[in-house]
């Protein structure tokens, strides 16, 4: 467990004004979202079966949670590490049509998690997903979604604001785009997270794309990706400078999804070509599922950030060891 415990550190608002807060800024964040990515709220699982391969693996080796059903002895159930194949799915099964898209509220549980300031067993985020067509799998269409979520993030420091003048976080004006490539070329003996905070610190709001592949100095990706949803070529995540901590926070990470050939691809890179067999991915090969562009909003993430927060339990309720809360409350960080 890392904690960092800033000094003199004011939360501004009491714990009750702070869950306040927190049901605003959900609240208008998302209906806000839904209406400009013109996308329409949907229902999803807490849990899919293994053999589906709906699953993320993020990182390929984090444990999801995993549990036997009394009526399906046969399966085994996971709880979701997030939604970025179900979504593609859902729009499939569900109808849209080119250029319309879905969100959600998506809750994990993520059990390896290594817990700090900015991290914690349990993900809460707007999980979203659109149609787009085969000949707008492109950097443009990427960079004019993050520019439009940007404007909606930009949009609720003013709504905080005219509420909560006291505790409000000032964001950047505009959003600095460079490739994790360009990022080591910049940096090149500093780790991929040091170099996230200084370009961060420098532009305030960054979009790192490109994340997944091996860089060309280091030969490691700047940060692990799965090789069955995002287009490393074609993804990226989104940070703000977060002023309490002194550091980046990431709130979004979205991507073009794959297509039959670059989910070929990047399975061989990983060496986990027998993902192919799975029904997920048959649907990809064979063309079965829309294109699409899709990604996740952090909720804790946001709330932390428009209202400048020093640990992501001031804003959402989780397990912490003894410890951390004890620093915690001897530092005046008050945990839900």
């Amino acid at each position: 467990m890392q904690l960092t415990t800033p000094d003199n550190y004011d939360p501004v608002l009491n714990v009750r004004e702070t869950e306040e807060a927190i049901k605003y800024i959900r609240d208008t964040f998302q209906r806000e979202f839904g209406k400009e990515m013109h996308l329409s709220r949907v229902s999803a699982p807490m849990f899919v079966t293994r053999s589906s391969g709906l699953n993320d693996n993020l990182n390929g080796v984090e444990r999801p949670v995993s549990f036997d059903a009394l009526e399906m002895p046969d399966e085994t159930m996971e709880v979701v590490q997030s939604l970025a194949k179900w979504k593609r799915d859902a729009l499939r099964k569900y109808g849209f049509n080119m250029h319309e898209g879905l969100y959600t509220n998506m809750n994990a549980i993520r059990r390896d998690e290594v817990l700090d300031n900015l991290h914690s067993m349990y993900v809460d985020q707007w999980d979203w997903e659109r149609v787009i067509a085969r000949e707008e799998r492109t950097k443009e269409t990427l960079e004019d979604t993050v520019r439009t979520i940007f404007k909606i993030i930009k949009h609720m420091e003013h709504e905080v604001w005219y509420k909560y003048p006291q505790a409000v976080c000032h964001l950047a004006d505009d959003v600095f785009f460079i490739t994790s490539q360009q990022l080591e070329d910049l940096y090149p003996e500093l780790s991929p997270k040091d170099r996230e905070n200084v370009i961060t610190r420098d532009k305030k709001c960054v979009f790192i794309e490109q994340i997944g592949a091996p860089l060309k100095r280091s030969g490691k990706p700047h940060d692990g990706r799965a090789p069955d949803y995002d287009d490393w070529s074609l993804n990226g995540d989104l940070l703000f400078w977060l002023p309490s901590l002194q550091c980046a926070l990431e709130i979004s990470s979205m991507g073009i999804r794959v297509d039959e050939n670059s989910l070929v691809t990047q399975c061989e890179a990983l060496h986990c070509e027998d993902r192919l067999s799975l029904p997920y991915h048959q649907h990809i090969l064979h063309q079965q599922l829309p294109y699409t562009i899709g990604g996740g909003i952090g909720q804790s993430r946001l709330c932390m950030l428009l209202l400048n927060k020093a640990h992501i339990g001031e804003v959402q309720a989780s397990i912490w060891p003894d410890q951390v809360i004890r620093a915690c409350r001897e530092h005046n960080i008050p945990l839900l």
